[in-house]
């Protein structure tokens, strides 16, 4: 009997987060608890405690935080780091200040730098000595990298970078090596630059292994770190503000009715909606709704809904298959779209045999693609980031990262073909449904992009040539 820790992983968003508590006294906190809250409910349940206490490590900007929800289940004490940004009553915890669990312990310990009011947790296991045997680190530290500092913008870029460096070489290495990390994202997380793809870790490994730990200045230490520091995505801006005020209460996920065909498609010819198709990229080439923005169902799917979906929308969805609809509405409410108006009855099915009209988008492999490349009216769109672009580009290609086609939609000729491609064509699907969108005539995705370009060995314009 004794320590409780239980990692509940958000696929998709790569954000971990942590029940902790001490089953002798059956009390428990929860660490950075996602939107859909049952999954805590359940694992207490599972374990014997009770929820009392629910702890934000700091003001997140990539999920909708779930501890007002769960604070409104289980009548927990929220507690987060000290910021006057908060827009409701919490318990603000000071430095050294602890949440007792019973033989189990939490000690704040002030990590700023991603954020300014950002707080690990120290934990204590009477059953395991009187040092902290862990460190629950939030978004200051992952496994091989670092959070950003860069999320707040307005000029704090430097500052919180300075505040970093402090809170790693200072505040968490002294703990020593055998501490464990338990980080508040894995790989695939925007929060750092490039996390690696261990969900645990230790004091030790990170300093043996991880590149932002190598022994440098302050000052060397803020180049580093901000000379590389790629775009942050879109909604995060947002998200911060809606959980710096506190998210709404919902209760749960939402029940998305299904639409017959004809009913679904008067929905979708309203300003307000949006027809989000997250079949694959090949389905959707073969035949969608008029309008559709296709963004397909794979771990890649939140991050582009928060870039290029307006939260404003009333979204109207087609799915592959009927197993896919809860994960879809799950990435969705983790993220804040509340307004799903409805979903495709039978899929794409229904909608062919209602005999509905089919919008195509031509699909090309990459030797197709360099057999037409030199064809004077054909564009070729290559929508990756400015940094895959340098690397290295498909000859006579344009370049708009995707997240700001629409700004660049002036320059393109609608009336001419146009081939996206990006690094395996998820995301030259995104872009061409956009484009298909704005009514460009005949536009051809080029699934495998520059992943096969590259295996087939085709021809590879350098930085240095265009």
């Amino acid at each position: 009997m004794g320590l409780v820790l239980d990692r509940i992983e958000a696929e998709g968003l790569a954000q971990l987060s942590y029940l902790v508590g001490d089953d002798a006294t059956g009390l428990a906190a929860v660490i950075d608890p996602r939107r859909d809250v049952d999954v805590y409910l359940d694992a207490a349940r599972r374990r014997g405690v009770r929820i009392t206490h629910v702890i934000e490590t700091h003001i997140h900007a990539d999920f909708v935080s779930g501890a007002h929800e769960l604070a409104a289940r289980t009548g927990a004490v929220i507690h987060g780091g000290r910021s006057d940004d908060y827009r409701f009553d919490l318990h603000q915890l000071g430095d050294g200040e602890e949440v007792d669990l019973g033989g189990v312990r939490l000690r704040a310990l002030h990590t700023p730098g991603h954020t300014p009011e950002h707080v690990s947790l120290l934990a204590f296991d009477a059953m395991q000595g009187e040092e902290p045997f862990a460190a629950f680190t939030g978004d200051t530290l992952f496994n091989l990298d670092v959070g950003r500092p860069d999320l707040l913008g307005g000029g704090t870029e430097r500052r919180l970078a300075r505040q970093l460096h402090g809170s790693l070489f200072d505040r968490l290495l002294p703990l020593g090596d055998r501490v464990e990390v338990f980080p508040g994202h894995g790989a695939g997380s925007s929060c750092g630059r490039a996390i690696g793809d261990r969900n645990q870790t230790s004091i030790g490994n990170e300093r043996a292994y991880s590149e932002a730990l190598r022994p440098r200045s302050e000052d060397e230490f803020v180049e580093w770190l901000l000379g590389a520091m790629p775009e942050p995505p879109r909604h995060y801006a947002r998200l911060k503000k809606v959980n710096a005020a506190g998210a709404p209460l919902r209760g749960g996920l939402p029940v998305v009715p299904p639409l017959p065909p004809g009913e679904f498609r008067e929905r979708a010819s309203r300003s307000e909606a949006l027809v989000l198709d997250t079949r694959s990229i090949l389905a959707f080439g073969g035949g969608h709704v008029p309008g559709a923005l296709n963004i397909a169902l794979r771990p890649e799917f939140p991050t582009w809904v928060g870039w290029m979906v307006d939260p404003d929308r009333e979204l109207l969805l087609v799915v592959e298959s009927e197993s896919d609809l809860v994960p879809v509405v799950e990435h969705l409410y983790r993220l804040g779209y509340d307004n799903i108006g409805g979903h495709l009855l039978d899929g794409m099915t229904s909608w062919q045999n209602a005999a509905f009209e089919l919008t195509h988008v031509r699909e090309w492999t990459v030797h197709e693609l360099d057999r037409n490349r030199r064809d004077k009216t054909l564009i070729i769109l290559d929508v990756r980031s400015d940094e895959e672009w340098a690397g290295g580009r498909v000859p006579a290609a344009r370049h708009a990262y995707l997240p700001h086609l629409e700004e660049h939609l002036g320059e393109l000729d609608p009336d001419k073909p146009v081939a996206t491609y990006c690094g395996t064509g998820y995301r030259a699907s995104i872009a061409a449904s956009l484009l298909k969108r704005y009514g460009f005539r005949d536009v051809i995705n080029v699934p495998g992009s520059w992943t096969a370009w590259k295996a087939a060995k085709l021809p590879v314009e350098k930085p240095e040539q265009g």
